[in-house]
């Protein structure tokens, strides 16, 4: 198998494992397939053949040219590359065809309870497409090199398509923590999605993001060493370096290396330090690759000529300063040269891990030499205790740690190489496979209990069914993030301010909601913490009823405003509370602040999203010691948002006044049967859910409402002869100051609406005597409901309350459409009949 690959478990310790991989040669006949499949399973390895267009597009382009150099900081290709550019669309759609091919082998011959590991940037698509095929196959995904930080991530133009690909995965691994955070800052800048100390957040789904640097089999280097062979090897080199120190790099000749940086700063030493000219010697192994491409060409000719320089100006006619060799050594050849070395010099300027430094450690048991280790390679979160770290941009500051390493006293060598000896020998290969299927088996476990708690899908068909069976309906609809269109912001910060900030009716609703409307069997409620103005705009069409600002304000849309606000709410903390957000949206770029009757919200969705946070938490603070320390309010805080509104202004607790008026309005006889209730409301308003639970015994005015029903039902003969009578829709009628002629259904309380507010408002809690009860639950008397006639539905919203759940406000778009539909197709069958 060649770099692309994956592995492929049914058990690390067991060594069921099986790799999957592109065999790295084309095979386009059959036959040839065939007998290379047969012969690779002999190592069970299963291969994927990829045709040689796929492979230029997909592996030479896209990953090659694209992500690789973008994940090392060197960017996208510009100027003379621009071609590549051009034909950025084509790599992308053979990455995501290749990625694709590789699904479809694992798919055939996956079984049940099997781990499928999938390694690197070649893979990023796979995690979405394995889901696709089985949405419980265990999946992990781990980057083998290094993750940029979200600025540099945010040039790619598939940068939202790759994250949310690799998301699908349980399991994300990194080899460094650096890794991990970049890649959960990209996620929340870009795909706006919520950053946690575990992972990445989408709508309760949780994919866990971790470190898990990877180790090697330090075993088999120290095996090595006991070989005659190798031990033989190590005598000549050290004969051959006789009375000399021995610096040494091995590289990949990369760009990313760090090569000629390391070879100029080994020169630079040496014009600083005469007495070590005759007495060091740098062997630097440059590996060649990629020597089809002209940067790595070039690279290659940049470096023989320093070497070149150097050694003319320090060489002798008996030897040279640096001894460059651009092939490889075999494995016992490496392992001699890494015994004899004093000195290793790895000077990445971008790498993942990089294991060669693991390897000298490996090596160096009898001789304990000192590691000259970049900052910027993923070892230096590792090895960093016992290494000299550097910075190789900085040509003096590794010069200098040249002259340290050489002149370093033996008691400190011995305890740097002891710190990191212990690290590799402990750390290795093996240990990193076994954590990460070991972490990626728990956390599908976690991911299945917290399935447990999410609520289930709507199941439309019931709910459609029980809807045409009832004989009084109501339907209660949020808004935002319900009925709304959905604007896709393509991972651009903040998405598009302007259209998502104008609150506008899915086009595809107006038929079904006009339909739903006009039956006479049927009560629609457009329940919103939006302004008046809001739902004015996009509901005056209908005939429902509206309520803004979570329930404080309702009318019919015929009819006038009026309030279902409690008497005596104390807003004297509103001026002060808004200085507090004026301050912080002048400080906080793309934020913003709504001042509503009720409430005031700020909201920071468009801002930055790390300095939003800081700045809502600071807000916070000036708050609770300010304006509201001693207000009766509460600080509701969304995702995104800080709301402060009045104590008692939630949707459920105006859910009951707004049934009241609703009952005396329509002159509602029949009980209400049926109730759905659909939004994409925020935790402090899901009370709203639980206000229709039919028996919810911690609640005790709940647990009596079956009671209440059947004692107002016995009068059901009296009806309600007000109506509002003003159509003057921009006028706010205070609801308290109504007479109503009874109550509903002939209760024998008389009291109005406003003094029910006022007493659920001196009544904030504890129990209530029987009388009271049935005054202030004037609307949830008229209901009688059965458990199974109650769909409460969390919109977008896994940790919700609710009964049932729907993804998206498209998925509530589908299921308005099928419910009118239905309700057409049965008021015109009902016509026929009669």
């Amino acid at each position: 198998m060649t770099r692309i690959f994956l592995r492929y478990f049914r058990g690390v310790k067991e060594v069921d494992a099986k790799w999957i991989g592109w065999a790295g040669v084309n095979v386009p006949d059959e036959i040839g397939q065939r007998a290379l499949t047969k012969a690779l399973a002999e190592k069970r390895c299963i291969p994927v053949f990829l045709d040689e267009e796929i492979v230029h597009q997909y592996y030479n382009g896209y990953c090659n040219n694209i992500l690789w150099p973008l994940f090392h900081y060197l960017g996208l290709p510009q100027e003379d590359r621009l071609a590549t550019t051009r034909s950025f669309q084509s790599q992308f759609d053979a990455y995501k065809r290749a990625n694709q091919m590789f699904a479809d082998v694992v798919n055939e011959h996956y079984e049940e309870g099997d781990v499928v590991w999938c390694h690197d940037y070649h893979l990023m698509f796979l995690p979405k497409c394995l889901k696709e095929y089985n949405s419980k196959m265990k999946v992990g995904w781990f980057l083998h090199t290094p993750f940029p930080s979200s600025e540099i991530h945010r040039t790619l133009p598939s940068r939202s398509d790759l994250l949310r690909s690799v998301l699908a995965a349980d399991l994300v691994g990194f080899h460094t923590y650096d890794y991990a955070r970049h890649f959960v800052s990209a996620c929340t800048r870009i795909l706006g999605l919520e950053g946690t100390p575990e992972g990445v957040e989408d709508q309760g789904k949780l994919t866990r993001v971790a470190a898990f640097p990877i180790g090697i089999d330090s075993e088999r280097f120290k095996r090595a060493l006991e070989l005659p062979a190798v031990k033989e090897h190590i005598n000549e080199l050290k004969q051959r370096f006789s009375g000399r120190k021995v610096m040494l790099g091995v590289d990949r000749l990369d760009m990313i290396k760090g090569i000629p940086q390391k070879i100029l700063a080994f020169e630079k030493f040496l014009e600083e330090n005469s007495f070590w000219r005759d007495k060091v010697v740098l062997l630097q192994i440059a590996v060649p690759t990629r020597t089809d491409v002209p940067e790595y060409q070039k690279l290659t000719s940049q470096v023989h000529e320093i070497v070149g320089r150097i050694n003319g100006r320090f060489g002798t006619l008996t030897a040279v300063p640096i001894h460059h060799l651009d092939r490889s050594l075999d494995f016992h050849a490496l392992c001699a040269l890494y015994a004899v070395t004093d000195v290793a010099l790895v000077t990445s300027l971008r790498d993942g891990m990089n294991l060669v430094s693991y390897e000298f450690v490996a090596c160096q048991g009898s001789k304990k030499g000192v590691l000259i280790l970049s900052e910027f390679a993923g070892a230096a979160q590792s090895l960093g205790a016992g290494a000299l770290l550097v910075n190789p941009w900085n040509i003096t500051e590794v010069a200098n740690s040249i002259a340290y390493a050489l002149n370093m006293s033996p008691d400190e060598r011995e305890k740097r190489f002891r710190h990191n000896y212990a690290h590799v020998t402990t750390h290795t290969a093996q240990d990193w496979a076994e954590t990460f299927v070991s972490e990626l088996n728990d956390t599908v476990v976690e991911a299945q209990l917290r399935t447990r708690q999410v609520p289930p899908l709507l199941p439309t068909g019931i709910a459609i069914e029980h809807y045409l069976q009832a004989k009084n309906r109501l339907l209660i609809l949020g808004f935002n993030a319900t009925l709304t269109e959905s604007v896709e912001s393509s991972g651009r910060r903040g998405g598009d301010q302007i259209k998502e900030m104008e609150l506008k009716l899915h086009h595809d609703l107006k038929g079904p909601l006009t339909t739903l409307c006009q039956d006479i069997k049927t009560t629609v409620i457009v329940l919103s913490g939006s302004d008046r103005s809001v739902l004015d705009d996009n509901f005056g069409e209908f005939n429902m009823w509206l309520a803004a600002e979570n329930g404080m304000f309702l009318r019919l849309t015929d009819g006038e405003w009026m309030t279902t606000m409690p008497e005596h709410l104390n807003m004297d903390w509103v001026d002060s509370v808004k200085h507090v957000f004026e301050y912080f949206t002048e400080r906080t770029p793309r934020s913003h602040f709504e001042h509503r009757e009720t409430s005031l919200v700020w909201n920071y969705k468009y801002a930055d999203v790390e300095f939003g946070r800081l700045q809502a938490r600071d807000m916070l603070q000036h708050l609770w010691t300010g304006p509201i320390s001693n207000a009766a309010v509460d600080v509701v805080q969304g995702s995104r948002s800080v709301e402060v509104r009045s104590v008692g202004v939630t949707k459920g607790a105006a859910i009951d006044r707004i049934l009241g008026e609703i009952v005396h309005s329509k002159s509602m006889v029949t009980p209400i049967d049926y109730v759905l209730c659909v939004g994409h409301f925020l935790g402090k308003d899901e009370d709203i859910y639980t206000f229709f639970e039919p028996e919810l015994p911690s609640e005790p005015v709940t647990s009596m409402r079956s009671k209440i029903a059947d004692a107002v039902k016995a009068s059901a003969d009296k009806k309600y002869m007000g109506k509002p009578t003003s159509n003057n829709k921009n006028s706010s009628k205070s609801f308290h100051n109504k007479t109503h002629k009874s109550t509903p259904f002939g209760s024998s309380d008389k009291r109005t609406s406003s003094s029910l507010v006022n007493n659920h408002h001196n009544h904030s809690s504890g129990w209530r005597t029987p009388q009271e009860i049935i005054s202030w639950h004037e609307g949830s008397s008229v209901l009688d409901l059965k458990g199974d006639n109650y769909f409460s539905c969390a919109v977008g919203r896994k940790r919700s309350n609710a009964r049932y759940l729907l993804n998206s406000s498209d998925d509530v778009v589908m299921f308005l459409k099928e419910l009118a539909e239905a309700c057409g197709r049965s008021s015109g069958a009902h016509s026929n009949g009669t």
